[in-house]
């Protein structure tokens, strides 16, 4: 089984991804995982700490002459700003962040070790193994690719239903949408917010080409892939809901408005629409796979909201450090690579063997049992 565990303070020393499940023989592209650590940090409304770090992958262990050896693969992002020794304790809780659960699940008054790690920091060790299995992904002709959909309330209609086409129309938007002509709007908003000493959420869309019908499993509750997906898109920071091909405006559709007609295009099976997202019963089903994660603004305001402070249980502001006013760019990284990361693990439970070259096979021969399908 493909899974990942992450280390690491904010203000640590490093952060570490560990990834285990790789085949032996897979080919690693540091490259490509450096590309998506930098657009994590990029996008406008980020703050000062992006300027300082830049973040790179180094690996310490599970790779060897640029494959992986089927063990174990430490990846390891330096912090450059690593002064959790030093700084000083959180006594007044920040609303909508760890630090008050986190302290009474303790039992102490100071938030900073609850803080540290609760970190959306955290995400750049994420962002690492989910690269890592995004670009495996590529070797087997499925792309994973996110952008901004929203940002304070400003919202893009725009899709594409080719990868290639996302990509270059989210490189030329300083927000990662599919919409430079937005970008205006978008910064005046952004601007006000910082001016205001306030912070700024959106939505985020996540969508894969390329994948067989079939990962994921209808046969339990636990493998079922939108289940997966949901989790992991749940547990990044800053993320309220996740939304699956129509979401929740499948609720307000009848039957017929709603399911994915099954019809015979070209000699091959096809559908009239992607109402389902890519995902039915729990399966890919052939299409693109969409999904979408609502980002709430983040917690840390200039200005900041009631508080109480712990040591003397007065009411007092919330505590405040340095921030970002906007981090819905970097979360549609983020989500592009738990996704990706999710994906993979569906992909090795469907088709995994000791080596690449095993998993290769595999997956030309079921390639092939598809074939049964078209005319």
């Amino acid at each position: 089984m493909l899974r990942y565990l992450t280390a690491g303070e904010s203000h640590g020393t490093c952060l570490q991804a560990v990834l285990e499940g790789v085949p032996y023989g897979t080919p690693v592209d540091a490259e490509s995982i450096n590309g998506e650590l930098a657009r994590r940090q990029g996008g406008y409304g980020r703050g000062a700490r992006m300027k300082i770090e830049k973040d790179e992958v180094q690996f310490l262990g599970g790779v060897r002459h640029g494959h992986a050896l089927g063990s174990p693969i430490i990846l390891q992002i330096a912090n450059k700003v690593s002064t959790s020794e030093q700084m000083k304790p959180i006594t007044s809780p920040r609303p909508g962040h760890a630090d008050l659960a986190g302290v009474m699940k303790f039992g102490t008054t100071d938030a900073r070790d609850v803080s540290e790690r609760s970190s959306a920091r955290e995400t750049a060790a994420r962002v690492a193994a989910g690269a890592f299995c995004a670009a495996f992904l590529r070797k087997f002709g499925i792309e994973v690719v996110g952008y901004v959909v929203e940002v304070g309330g400003v919202t893009s209609p725009v899709r594409s239903d080719k990868a290639d086409e996302i990509k270059a129309r989210r490189a030329q938007s300083m927000f990662y949408t599919m919409d430079e002509s937005l970008d205006q709007r978008i910064k005046e908003r952004v601007d006000s917010a910082r001016e205001a000493g306030d912070t700024l959420g959106g939505v985020v869309e996540v969508v894969s080409f390329g994948l067989p019908p079939g990962l994921g499993s209808h046969a339990s509750w636990e493998w079922k892939l939108d289940g997966a997906l949901a989790r992991a898109l749940m547990s990044v920071q800053t993320v309220k809901a996740v939304e699956v091909g129509l979401g929740f405006d499948a609720a307000r559709r009848m039957g017929s408005q709603m399911h994915d007609e099954i019809v015979m295009q070209d000699g091959k099976l096809g559908r009239t629409r992607n109402n389902a997202g890519g995902i039915e019963g729990g399966m890919t089903n052939g299409q693109p796979l969409i999904v979408r994660a609502a980002c709430k603004p983040i917690s840390t305001l200039r200005q900041p909201l009631k508080s109480v402070d712990l040591a003397t249980k007065e009411e007092s502001a919330a505590a405040y450090e340095r921030s970002d006013v906007c981090v819905v760019p970097a979360a549609s990284v983020i989500a592009e690579t738990v996704v990706a990361f999710e994906l993979a693990r569906a992909f090795l439970d469907k088709f995994g063997g000791d080596t690449y070259d095993e998993v290769r096979q595999r997956h030309d021969v079921y390639r092939q049992q598809l074939e049964q399908y078209q005319k």
